[in-house]
């Protein structure tokens, strides 16, 4: 089985995205295996071009040059009088220039003698040294064979691809195939619901990332607290410590489960403010489904979410009256 084919299959059997360090752990030895075969293949072809091509025209045949081997003995008679004299040149006996070692006393005397914790340690370093050397080198061999591989799932009629989601690769469907995952998906599992509120604060937090709910608060103008309680219980935010200022509130920003939800490489593939606005003056020109569904439900669907309509307007209701709640304290 081949290098690439191996790489397919474990991007394939894996549940999660594949990293490109665990497969440089996986396939060390088949990628040096891989890259001495293209070596050997790559002088085979080499020795091809460059072989002389024969003469098959006898007009031509004072061309040919004299090829007579030299006599073989010559040779090496020459060669082992070269080996011979530099021998003798390079004789410590014989060369009288040579400097004389310092003896194990004058090694002491002077501190240049290396112990036995010093050799140890620097052994420890150089072999970290040889194995990062390693590494970087067997995922300099595998990561060509990757895009190789996303360029040929992209190219032909497969209804997958190769996506490099989360730090990792993983099998993803094609865009033109949602429809029809979307139909089966929503016939076995039960899509993650979230509300209107808890969608706008995930989004004020993917944007403004590390972010506090006082600075949440302020964006949307209400207060977030359930809300916050909600995508830290679905995994979508997680805390990221604290903010150095007065009171030190908490951090927030979105997880790996955001990504992986959402099908994003990192956050830095969201959409900018300029896609946003096309997206919204292309859906708001569609007109509404037959299902009845409308623009962002059918967005939210495609992506594994729904809009709970009960929820937001419970949530709603909430921030009202802890809006109003805060404005009378303020009066007062």
């Amino acid at each position: 089985m081949s290098l690439k084919a191996k790489l397919e299959a474990v991007i394939y059997a894996a549940e999660e995205p594949v990293t490109l360090a665990q497969l440089a752990a996986l396939f060390a030895d088949d990628a040096f295996e891989w890259k001495a075969q293209q070596a050997v293949a790559s002088a085979e072809q080499a020795a091809e071009a460059t072989q002389p091509l024969p003469l098959s025209n006898e007009e031509f045949a004072y061309l040919e040059m004299d090829t007579a081997p030299p006599d073989p003995g010559s040779v090496f008679a020459e060669q082992a009088e070269q080996v011979a004299e530099a021998q003798t040149e390079f004789n410590p006996e014989t060369n009288t220039e040579t400097s004389p070692e310092p003896d194990a006393e004058t090694a002491t005397d002077t501190g240049t003698a290396d112990p036995a914790g010093a050799l140890d340690a620097e052994a420890a370093l150089e072999v970290r040294r040889l194995a990062r050397l390693r590494d970087r080198e067997v995922r300099a061999i595998l990561r060509p064979l990757l895009d190789e591989l996303i360029a040929s799932y992209a190219s032909d009629s497969r209804g997958v691809e190769i996506r490099e989601i989360a730090g990792g690769f993983r099998m993803a469907t094609k865009p033109e195939c949602h429809d029809a995952v979307r139909l089966f998906v929503k016939s076995i599992k039960q899509p993650l619901k979230l509300s209107l509120p808890a969608l706008e604060t995930l989004a004020v937090i993917a944007y403004k990332q590390p972010v506090t709910a006082p600075e949440v608060n302020e964006i949307r103008g209400v207060d977030t607290s359930a809300v916050f309680g909600t995508l830290l219980s679905r995994k979508l935010i997680t805390t990221a410590g604290r903010k150095a200022v007065l009171g030190r509130p908490i951090l927030y920003k979105t997880t790996r489960e955001f990504l992986l939800r959402f099908g994003l490489r990192d956050v830095s593939e969201l959409p900018s403010m300029e896609e946003f606005e096309k997206l919204a003056a292309t859906e708001l020109d569609e007109p509404e489904t037959a299902t009845g569904e409308e623009p962002e439900q059918r967005a939210n669907t495609a992506l594994g979410l729904e809009f709970d309509e009960a929820a937001s307007e419970e949530l709603e209701d909430t921030e009202t009256e802890t809006s109003s709640t805060a404005g009378t304290a303020a009066g007062n």
